[in-house]
């Protein structure tokens, strides 16, 4: 049987329960990227304390402070990188060896399945991971373009270009910020396409358990309160570039 043949196995459910994950993710995604004015998501109310942060860094002395925030920041993404990492090396292994998959594919389902249907399934696993990855990666580097500029933010503050200069700290910061959260998002989808190996049902229930987990922390937690009762408040914000 040919590729094909095999994945034809997959039902209707499957297929919707595949859909159903992707368009989740990619809905979710926009909705935390753009939302109402009313009620603005968390990581856009972080843009204007990132704005300030920068503000603040101009009077600063010394900027030592900065610096480590900016150290730990990166901190994060390497290590969810490198976690990233040894997760896809983890699954690319169990998709090449088809004996463990087999021996999993007992314990979960009864009914014959091929090896190449858990490869495939595995396999989504393994794209979320990625793009992850590809993130965290891409938020690292721009945190490190931050520092660069930050460093070149005038001692003097009465030097023209001190605001302007701390503002494209705070621009850059703010996008790698966003390239952070997106690969975030990824992990949690990838942990959900988990479920997949179980059904296309417990995929289905996944998949809603993961939107509603990242939606209260986006929309309705406490921590997005504490933020909105603070001095500074979020603006319209329009951001979708990587």
């Amino acid at each position: 049987m040919t590729l094909l043949d095999h994945l034809t196995l997959l039902t209707l459910l499957d297929a919707g329960a595949l859909a159903h994950l992707a368009v989740s993710w990619v809905l979710m995604s926009w909705w935390i990227e753009n939302p109402s004015n009313s009620r603005p998501s968390v990581t856009v109310i972080m843009v204007e304390y990132r704005r300030a942060w920068m503000r603040q860094l101009v009077t600063r002395e010394p900027r030592i402070f900065d610096a480590a925030i900016l150290t730990n920041l990166r901190q994060g993404t390497s290590f969810f990188a490198s976690g990233c990492m040894i997760a896809i090396g983890g699954v690319l292994a169990m998709v090449g060896n088809t004996d463990k998959i087999q021996m999993a594919a007992s314990d979960l389902n009864t009914a014959q399945v091929p090896t190449i249907v858990w490869q495939a399934k595995l396999l989504v696993v393994v794209l979320f991971l990625t793009y992850g990855f590809l993130k965290f990666v891409w938020a690292n580097r721009l945190f490190g373009y931050c520092a660069v500029v930050m460093a070149a933010v005038p001692n003097d503050i009465s030097q023209p270009c001190v605001y302007d200069r701390a503002a494209q700290a705070a621009e850059i910061n703010i996008r790698a910020a966003w390239n952070f959260n997106r690969g975030l998002r990824a992990i949690y989808y990838a942990l959900g396409a988990l479920a997949w190996l179980l059904g296309p049902v417990p995929l289905i229930m996944a998949t809603f358990a993961v939107t509603f987990i990242i939606w209260q922390r986006e929309f309705s937690s406490l921590p997005r309160s504490i933020l909105l009762d603070g001095p500074v408040l979020p603006s319209a914000t329009k951001e979708t570039t990587s």
